[in-house]
């Protein structure tokens, strides 16, 4: 008995063996609009791995760091062209293409826990829209995610939209440049890679970057020590999206391992940066040098109103933007959001 269950396990270990050293059904190349030594990637690589595991190994994704084969914000072409066949990237970064998304990619004081975001995307539209969205590029959108509600790095004492006013702060272009105009801010043009020599050198004094645990690791709030945290302004939106074409040529099942495996994939990402930024609040609380501000309600309401009212203008930038604007607004109001 003992020798035919060795016998057993010895072959399944070896069809095991054969079957991992065959070569996967499906390879696609996917870029990343992070850089690997961030967290996101690292998140992001792992989702790949589990992938190929949940298929079997029938599917292979070879992931790249931003910028790898082309520019973050020219991947939705690459796809089509089929330099590319995925990408993990920030919507927003299409809005020359159509405002579109800008907006549905960064729709600033709407949203103020991730959940809420998710919630949108997976049952209150936001996917659908995306796949509309999508489809006039040969762009299958497999499905959204975001990071958390990003910090708001600053050197001067941040307490309300009043002390906004005159700030020299970095911001994307676009929506978020236009509501901190709004709210009195003077918004600078500054590449992500420039935010820190610009605090150092004075030619901003504050910045919509990124989550908390990454500005902390990156040490921009020793040059920059009045942090607001959470932060009341930014929850961008990711997608991870491939070529129709080549989603087509995916069985049934990989399809659902796929769009399966994305819905996950937002979770894990999400709640993994979570804890990453209450470690990294504790560690700066540590420090007496650092002052994290939060906000009151009162104040976040203000922003967010403010926000509103560029919401609708951006909106009439184009047609599509217009349904985002209010597909978005429509979820917000029934949600008990808006």
């Amino acid at each position: 008995m003992k020798h035919t269950i060795k016998t057993l396990t010895m072959a399944v270990t070896t069809a095991l063996l054969s079957t991992s050293a065959l070569a996967a059904d499906f390879n696609f190349k996917f870029q990343s609009s992070d850089p690997s030594g961030d967290k996101n990637f690292q998140v992001q690589k792992e989702w790949t791995e589990r992938v190929t595991l949940m298929s079997g190994g029938r599917i292979e994704i070879d992931l790249l760091p931003v910028g790898a084969v082309v520019k973050h914000t020219e991947t939705l072409d690459s796809i089509k062209m089929g330099v590319l066949d995925g990408h993990i990237t920030a919507t927003g970064y299409f809005s020359g293409k159509d405002p579109a998304f800008g907006l549905i990619g960064n729709m600033v004081g709407a949203w103020s826990d991730t959940r809420q975001l998710l919630e949108y995307i997976n049952y209150g539209g936001g996917y659908e829209l995306m796949t509309e969205l999508y489809a006039p590029y040969g762009i299958k959108y497999i499905g959204g995610s975001t990071t958390g509600v990003e910090s708001f790095v600053s050197k001067k004492p941040i307490d309300g939209v009043a002390d906004l006013k005159g700030l020299k702060l970095r911001a994307p272009e676009g929506l978020v440049q236009q509501v901190f105009a709004a709210a009195g801010a003077s918004p600078v043009n500054l590449p992500g890679s420039e935010v820190f020599t610009g605090l150092s050198k004075g030619v901003i004094d504050a910045a919509d970057y990124t989550v908390f645990s990454t500005n902390q690791k990156a040490g921009m709030n020793d040059i920059a020590p009045h942090p607001v945290q959470p932060g009341f302004h930014s929850l961008p939106t990711i997608d991870i999206s491939m070529s129709q074409k080549k989603w087509d040529k995916l069985p049934a099942d990989l399809q659902a391992i796929m769009t399966v495996s994305v819905r996950d994939f937002a979770q894990d990402i999400t709640t993994q940066l979570r804890i990453a930024d209450q470690a990294a609040v504790k560690e700066a609380q540590a420090n007496p040098d650092i002052t994290i501000h939060d906000w009151p309600a009162a104040e976040r309401k203000k922003f967010r109103q403010i926000a509103m009212g560029e919401w609708e203008k951006y909106s009439e930038q184009s047609p599509n933007a217009k349904k985002v604007y209010s597909s978005i607004t429509a979820y917000l109001k029934e949600s008990g959001l808006l």
